[in-house]
């Protein structure tokens, strides 16, 4: 029993050090590298008799046309195509301390024109295919007027990278808490309706030779520290 529980002890601790590096990483602008993730991610994967609970988010109200995957005006003068996995952690950072700021200062001021891509990496790492199933689900959502509520709930519940984390199960809980059609909705993911537009997206990502998640665009050209977005993107607005 008491080796039981400094194994216990010990684990919790590693745990916690993860944590504390990964939110120190994340205070300096800088995402968690994917070795530390991973470690995590095998760390915190759940049990049957012990299932992460699903966190639900309080919904966004935007002000501006909302069309599936698009925000904004189409012909705002400045264009940005986000392309992400939602299971990427440098994504999670990205979808919670960069975008919401684009959204609130360019976005819904009719700034620039905001387009989500969906760019797959994580499932070719870990060999599932629980990210491409978190895109499908997230534009079933969108069936239904909830892209961005999801898109919002998959970041709310990306505790590590691991794809235990994006079961069936899971992913179909997180449609249930936006209170959605379930039977629709059911209907579109196990269809798996929209593999044509994801790997449509995945191909263009991989015509403009992205190397990783997020990439972001402006104007057709790729910001190279996404942290400085608003520059890139008050750079081109100053063109215009």
């Amino acid at each position: 029993m008491e080796k039981r529980n400094r194994q216990s002890t010990h684990r919790r601790q590693i745990i916690l050090g993860l944590v504390l590096v990964m939110a120190l990483m994340m205070a300096c602008g800088l995402p968690p590298v994917n070795q530390m993730l991973s470690t995590a991610g095998a760390a915190l994967t759940p049990t049957n008799s012990a299932p992460f609970p699903v966190v639900t988010i309080v919904p966004r109200t935007f002000t501006v046309k909302v069309d599936g995957v698009h925000l904004g005006d189409p012909g705002a003068p400045v264009k940005v195509d986000a392309y992400e996995d939602f299971r990427c952690s440098a994504c999670l950072y990205y979808g919670q301390n960069v975008e919401p700021q684009i959204m609130q200062n360019y976005v819904e001021t009719g700034k620039i024109y905001y387009t989500y891509h969906f760019f797959i990496v994580i499932d070719g790492n870990d060999g599932t295919d629980a990210s491409y199933r978190s895109a499908n689900a997230a534009l079933c959502a969108g069936e239904q007027g909830h892209f961005w509520d999801y898109h919002d709930t998959l970041y709310a519940n990306q505790i590590t990278e691991s794809a235990a984390l994006f079961t069936d199960a899971r992913l179909v809980s997180m449609a249930e808490n936006l209170k959605l059609d379930m039977t629709a909705f059911n209907q579109c993911y196990q269809a798996k309706k929209y593999a044509g537009e994801i790997k449509n997206d995945i191909a263009q990502g991989q015509s403009l030779n992205i190397q990783g998640t997020p990439s972001i665009f402006v104007n057709g050209v790729i910001v190279a520290d996404f942290t400085k977005l608003g520059q890139a993107i008050d750079t081109a607005l100053a063109g215009k």
